[in-house]
């Protein structure tokens, strides 16, 4: 069993924290406080191949494996967590079904400028009676000869502020049950297709997060990606793999908090000595580092069972849950460590307590992730 990443790893892991660095950190406080979505940032991320991280070398796309792409949201999270979940949902939520289930002509059109950054995707499926339960959707598209004419509202869209292109699941075929679900992708302009302005959050506000209308949206039967009744198909699939991304994503803020609490632990000085010294301060950075380094061992085990063709839906599942119970637990205690300056609104010990609270939530919450689990193991 061998736990060291291969040089290939390492060096997208190295390209992306330097970038991260370099162009994310000095910003990721004020994109936030003037939720202001950072497209200044989508060239150079598509130039270090980000924008397009396990796309086929014949799209454009940099083609790496899960792992390094882990590693990569990893690291940009550290930096931002908005920035991290721009590129997660604009690769694993659209890019990754495009690529399985989308046509030739569908790729084409979309996939190299997707890669390029010069088209930025966004997935839809939330809707008021459709959280964790995908099935319950009440949008509604009706076949109109050559077309569908599509009516409902989405909400909680990510990217959606700017995105291009969105992944869009309707029910096409009511009465039908989850079979009745249908994806389409719609691009930004369509008539019909209406974006609200981006929504103000507790955390993620340079996330672009929207709602999207659907009022007799027009679309060609060509922009459905897959076959009718495809859509619960082609969602399940996709949540899997965007549930390591977003289990990256809780790792990065958990790192970031935990660098954040070790930085201010050296240097603050209280009764006549670093607050590092004391035991009480030692013991949480021990329990934090510690479940740290427990939710990358998972997370990449998962990432390693998907590249290795294995069955990796519960193996992603618990990651995305112990790694997002970690991101709030280590930055509550970065807060507490911190003290009354973590409570100071733009510093980054209060931004990561801020942007970890979401990821208990979106891309299946913990509970579902322990139904998942749990029927899982009941199947064995």
């Amino acid at each position: 069993m061998n736990f060291d990443p291969t040089e290939e790893q390492r060096l997208v892991a190295s390209t992306v924290r330097e970038f991260a660095e370099r162009e994310v950190a000095p910003i990721a406080s004020s994109i936030e406080e003037e939720m202001r979505f950072p497209v200044e940032l989508l060239p150079g991320m598509a130039g270090i191949g980000l924008m397009g991280m396990q796309v086929p070398e014949k799209y454009g796309g940099a083609g790496v494996d899960t792992v390094s792409y882990a590693m990569a949201i990893e690291e940009l999270a550290r930096a931002s967590a908005s920035v991290a979940i721009i590129v997660s949902v604009h690769n694993s939520l659209v890019l990754h079904p495009l690529l399985t289930f989308g046509s030739d002509e569908q790729k084409d059109m979309h996939v190299p400028d997707m890669v390029r950054g010069r088209k930025l995707g966004a997935y839809c499926i939330t809707e008021a009676t459709a959280g964790s339960d995908v099935a319950n959707e009440s949008s509604l598209g009706v076949r109109d000869g050559d077309d569908y004419v599509l009516n409902g509202e989405k909400l909680f869209i990510t990217n959606g502020d700017k995105a291009d292109i969105f992944f869009v699941m309707i029910r096409t075929a009511p009465g039908k049950g989850s079979k009745s679900l249908s994806a389409f992708l719609i691009e930004r302009g369509t008539e019909g297709f209406q974006i609200s302005e981006p929504l103000r959050k507790m955390g993620l506000n340079a996330s672009g997060t929207v709602s999207i209308r659907l009022e007799d949206c027009r679309v060609p039967a060509g922009s459905m990606l897959g076959r009718e009744g495809d859509g619960m198909k082609i969602a399940l699939s996709t949540l899997d793999g965007g549930r390591i991304g977003v289990g990256a994503q809780s790792l990065g803020i958990a790192q970031g908090a935990l660098d954040a609490a070790l930085d201010y632990a050296r240097q603050r000085e209280q009764f006549g000595k670093k607050i590092a010294e004391f035991q009480g301060i030692q013991w949480m950075l021990a329990d934090m580092a510690m479940s740290v380094e427990a939710s990358r061992v998972m997370l990449y085990r998962a990432a390693f069972l998907r590249d290795a063709g294995r069955d990796y839906g519960m193996a992603a599942s618990m990651a995305k849950l112990l790694a997002s119970e970690t991101a709030n637990m280590v930055a509550d205690r970065a807060v507490q460590i911190h003290g009354g300056l973590g409570y100071i609104r733009g510093t980054p010990a209060e931004r990561f307590y801020r942007d970890a609270r979401i990821t208990r939530i979106y891309e299946g919450t913990s509970e579902i992730q322990r139904h998942v689990i749990a029927r899982r193991l009941l199947r064995q």
